[in-house]
């Protein structure tokens, strides 16, 4: 199988490589198909929708971040990645994480209701 984007151009990939997100993304939940995305030399992972390719969403690992940031052993936590021309702008969400199961190919996003985190944390500091 095969999808096509600008920022990838085309990338093959088999069923094997799908994620399954049986309720999509908050404000996606009609895309429940994705693919994760890590190019060489990257910071980011890349989560790409196979319903409508030129959605592609940035994530970092959170627990790059905080190494306390609440996950599972079955799951890694993913925040997505508000990107900007001034890389001190940059933003992740840690507020509603996206967790993946590589091992299942599943993912889901939640809420993680704590002060603690941020809907816009800085992901670099100037």
């Amino acid at each position: 199988m095969k999808l096509k984007n600008k920022q990838f151009g085309e990338v093959e990939f088999t069923e094997e490589n799908i994620l399954n997100f049986k309720n999509g993304l908050f404000g996606f939940e009609e895309l429940k198909n994705f693919l994760l995305i890590k190019t060489e030399n990257d910071l980011f992972f890349w989560l790409n929708s196979i319903e409508q390719p030129e959605l592609i969403f940035p994530l970092v690992g959170l627990r790059v971040i905080d190494d306390t940031y609440p996950q599972s052993d079955e799951t890694e936590a993913f925040g997505i990645v508000t990107l900007s021309k001034d890389p001190y702008q940059t933003t992740v969400n840690l507020k509603a994480p996206v967790y993946i199961n590589q091992d299942k190919k599943e993912g889901y996003q939640s809420i993680i209701d704590y002060d603690k985190y941020s809907v816009n944390y800085k992901l670099f500091i100037e």
